[in-house]
């Protein structure tokens, strides 16, 4: 069984700032996703040998630690490519099919981001805000998952993390100024990539 590693980000802990300020991003990247990655890796081998000695107990014992190591590792590492520095077109939503979709279904950006922005800001503790394509409705929606859940039921275009860990050191517990700020670094075209790969899926 091959082990998960962390992903190395696609720019420098520095870049998004001051959206995202350095010392949050080398916290979050090399100890909080570092320690998912770890943990994750443990549960499986822990698991793959519980499997090999029939010992069901155990299985569904490490069943959890699986869901929420996975969880952080995919959703961690979609999280990353969901930023981009500005120099690099973060925060720039061009005109294509992501574009079309927004406005369609939200009336435009700032809209959308007013809906995301109070549904991701009254997420309970820790958890999660997405911009999903439902492969049901065709449409665009926002959503949120508790804890590390992943999205499951729509194809995630963009998450963003609101553990406390994301922002707290920066923001304090101003959770709606990170949730302003971060859109001047979001890569929306990854989120439009996404969103072309998901419509390509749901027609098949």
């Amino acid at each position: 069984m091959s082990e998960h590693t962390l992903p190395q980000l696609p720019y420098a802990y520095n870049a998004l700032e001051p959206a995202i300020s350095a010392q949050i991003m080398e916290i979050h990247h090399s100890k909080h996703h570092q320690a998912y990655v770890t943990n994750l890796n443990a549960a499986e081998k822990a698991y793959a040998q519980a499997a090999s000695a029939s010992d069901v107990r155990k299985q569904i014992e490490i069943q959890s630690a699986i869901k929420f190591n996975g969880g952080g590792h995919l959703n961690h590492t979609l999280f990353w490519k969901n930023l981009a520095p500005s120099s690099q077109g973060g925060g720039q939503l061009k005109d294509g099919v992501l574009k079309q979709a927004i406005d369609r279904d939200f009336g435009s950006l700032d809209k959308l981001k007013e809906q995301f922005n109070k549904t991701t800001a009254a997420v309970q503790g820790s958890g999660w805000g997405w911009l999903g394509y439902s492969p049901t409705t065709q449409k665009l929606e926002v959503v949120t998952t508790k804890d590390q859940d992943p999205l499951i039921t729509h194809a995630p275009l963009l998450g963003v993390d609101v553990w406390e860990h994301a922002y707290y050191l920066q923001y304090q517990n101003l959770r709606p100024k990170y949730l302003e700020a971060i859109w001047s670094v979001i890569n929306f075209d990854e989120a439009e990539k996404r969103l072309s790969e998901a419509q390509k899926k749901a027609q098949l």
